[in-house]
């Protein structure tokens, strides 16, 4: 059914496909960018990523005036404050961000404080507190999962408080995504399939959020299609770089379509089971995902039967109810194959959660933003019941 009424918007330029990464150094001149600072992290540097990418600038106008590699596994405050003051010192006038989903929200945390001459990033905390154009910004992911390269949003933990806290602006938008397959080669077998499962969780909760619309349903199918015939080749022929392509495409198509509709249950629990078990985002969506999908049964169950076509299944039962739980039941084959193929955690008890911490990841997920687009209303009991079937 049509919304009566829907907002969407990307105005991310993408560049997708093999060498697209030789295309980094005319496209920053295109955005004006003559000294840029590149924002990554230890483990993209180690794989020799980073040389890539000066490689591929070898020869071009623009100069890589700055770098900084040590961007924690959880973006926080003080980091992009440190990062700023270079952007400044070395009078860089636009960023790249290589890496991950922490790599890549340093990056929009480290724009918003360059570009509003600020000290403070937590005075733009929130929604829609941006006020200045921010500097020319390009993002060249490492993963293929978070969507970043495409998404108004970034998390980034308030190290003075110790929370992590949401920023969203439609100013945030990058200017420019490069999705080349050669960047995502040396990521390691348990890593992309935590990866896939994130955006395969993103595309699926999009695709039943309250707030999803034809557009959006439009780029969460595709991802979901992708994901299904490709995630596992990814995981099990490393480098396979038409598969590498295809889940990197997967990724964005999935952060393109929360972007708009939102997500939910899953999502609300995975956010707290990473703020208080650790568990990685990505493991913890994987994890919830299937659970998340059976909780939202009784209002998603036509979503979910318009989606099992596009999950590799062959034999498609008559019953809508049936079709339904058989995409339950996919996303369940999936990880196991995954677990199979790379050790990836099917349980929150073999990805270190204790029961007792399911008390305190309830009470955290509660007051998760996630939540208010997810199909059913959830309370405390509900995500606490939800949290020990996935233990």
């Amino acid at each position: 059914m049509i919304p009566n009424y829907y907002e969407f918007l990307c105005p991310v330029k993408i560049l997708s496909g093999h060498k697209a990464l030789s295309n980094l150094s005319y496209e920053l001149e295109q955005l004006g960018v003559t000294q840029a600072l590149v924002v990554t992290d230890k483990g993209v540097v180690g794989a020799g990523l980073l040389k890539k990418l000066k490689a591929a600038m070898k020869g071009g106008k623009v100069k890589i005036t700055a770098v900084f590699d040590d961007v924690p596994v959880d973006s926080n405050t003080h980091v992009c404050n440190d990062i700023a003051k270079i952007y400044r010192d070395k009078k860089c006038d636009g960023i790249i961000a290589l890496g991950g989903g922490s790599p890549i929200d340093t990056a929009k945390g480290v724009n918003i404080v360059v570009s509003e001459g600020t000290e403070d990033l937590m005075k733009f905390q929130g929604m829609d507190r941006l006020d200045a154009p921010l500097a020319p910004f390009v993002v060249i992911p490492t993963t293929a999962g978070t969507g970043s390269e495409v998404t108004s949003a970034a998390v980034i933990k308030d190290v003075d408080r110790g929370v992590k806290l949401p920023f969203t602006s439609d100013k945030l938008y990058p200017n420019l995504a490069i999705i080349d397959p050669m960047m995502t080669l040396t990521l390691p077998a348990k890593m992309t399939a935590a990866t896939g499962m994130d955006a395969l969780t993103h595309a699926i909760e999009a695709y039943i959020a309250l707030q999803k619309n034809p557009v959006s349903d439009a780029f969460a199918v595709s991802a979901i299609k992708l994901t299904f015939e490709f995630l596992p080749t990814c995981v099990s022929k490393p480098n396979d770089k038409n598969a590498r392509l295809a889940m990197a495409n997967a990724a964005l198509l999935a952060g393109v379509a929360f972007s708009n509709a939102m997500v939910g249950i899953v999502h609300s629990m995975a956010h707290a089971t990473g703020a208080v078990a650790h568990v990685p985002h990505g493991v913890a969506n994987s994890i919830l995902l299937p659970w998340g999908m059976e909780y939202n049964l009784p209002k998603a169950a036509d979503y979910f039967a318009e989606l099992l076509p596009y999950m590799g299944v062959k034999d498609i039962p008559t019953r809508k109810r049936d079709r339904a739980k058989a995409a339950i039941q996919a996303v369940r084959d999936l990880t196991k194959n995954l677990e199979k193929l790379s050790g990836l955690p099917t349980t929150l008890s073999a990805a270190g959660v204790t029961k007792e911490q399911l008390p305190q990841i309830a009470n955290v997920a509660i007051n998760d933003g996630s939540l208010i687009h997810n199909p059913i209303e959830a309370d405390r009991k509900d995500l606490l019941k939800t949290l020990k079937k996935a233990f």
